[in-house]
């Protein structure tokens, strides 16, 4: 069995979900650019395009496309990663044909939504967009979006796929994480920002964490800390992070996080419906960060 560390992945370090900017109801890429452009300069490992924290069910394929095709300019080298959802198997394998010829890095999967089918049909379902995909995939086990959990047992028969090489684990089941990281074939990235340290501690690979927006210098400096076996640092780095991520999912993700990139100056606070703005009282208390 390999060891947590030997698994040979693409996928370590700090990954950032981007959130989309909007402007008057259209994607605002102007700010989309210049946001990839200024994390890109902050130690992280990569990006990743249209995710839960772009609000990516909000657009359409076309703005999908464009959405990616920004990041992937802005990037300038730096690995881009898509994220890629839905629940009829044919649309989704014919929507990645459609993306052989890009330079992605990998393609973020979750469960079909809504449809909850069997541990097997999950594996029907990964196998097959791994088939059918010309670069790697990186499960995305997050059951509260979908209403599908995946098994241990259903994680690591995948793991045997040469194209499945990583995991986004907001699996919510510590033992589930201990069990891949032990095993070693997929790089586990945690997706829970609040159990970042927990997971690289026990040896996982990196996170894709949307609360590292802000201040990505510090996060990527905690990554390495943690892998470094600098625990009495990267300790120290965590505890000071901890209020900043607590108000980041104060209320549903990317809002307040939007809120405070507007205060910032980087883009407008705009969300699409149904999402709704941050409300009052968050940005009176993310004014502390």
């Amino acid at each position: 069995m390999p060891s947590p560390t030997s698994f040979a992945s693409p996928f370590h370090g700090l990954w950032i979900p981007l959130v989309t900017p909007f402007k008057d109801g259209d994607v605002d890429h102007a700010a989309l650019h210049a946001l990839t452009t200024r994390l890109r300069a902050d130690g992280v490992a990569g990006f990743v395009a249209c995710g839960s924290t772009g609000e990516a069910a909000a657009l359409d394929k076309e703005e999908q496309l464009q959405v990616l095709q920004t990041v992937l300019e802005a990037a300038a080298g730096l690995p881009v990663v898509m994220g890629l959802s839905g629940y009829h198997l044919g649309q989704v394998t014919a929507q990645v044909q459609q993306w052989a010829q890009l330079p992605l890095a990998g393609l973020l999967v979750p469960a079909p939504h809504y449809i909850r089918p069997s541990q097997e049909g999950l594996l029907h379902w990964f196998r097959a967009i791994a088939d059918a995909s010309h670069v790697p995939l990186i499960v995305y086990d997050i059951p509260y979006r979908t209403g599908a959990r995946l098994h241990t047992e259903t994680l690591l028969a995948l793991a045997q796929h040469p194209n499945i090489r990583a995991i986004k684990d907001c699996g919510g089941d510590p033992a589930k994480t201990q069990a891949l990281i032990a095993d070693g074939r997929l790089a586990v990235l945690a997706g829970e920002d609040a159990q970042m340290f927990t997971t690289l501690a026990l040896g996982g690979a990196g996170a894709i964490a949307a609360s590292a927006h802000w201040q990505a210098g510090r996060f990527a400096a905690l990554i390495a800390q943690v892998q470094a076996g600098q625990l009495a640092q990267a300790r120290a780095a965590w505890q000071e992070l901890q209020p900043w991520i607590a108000l980041c999912f104060a209320e549903p993700n990317p809002a307040p996080l939007k809120a405070l990139l507007a205060r910032a100056g980087w883009m407008r606070n705009e969300l699409r419906a149904p999402m709704m703005p941050a409300s009052p009282a968050l940005e009176q208390r993310l004014q502390t960060v």
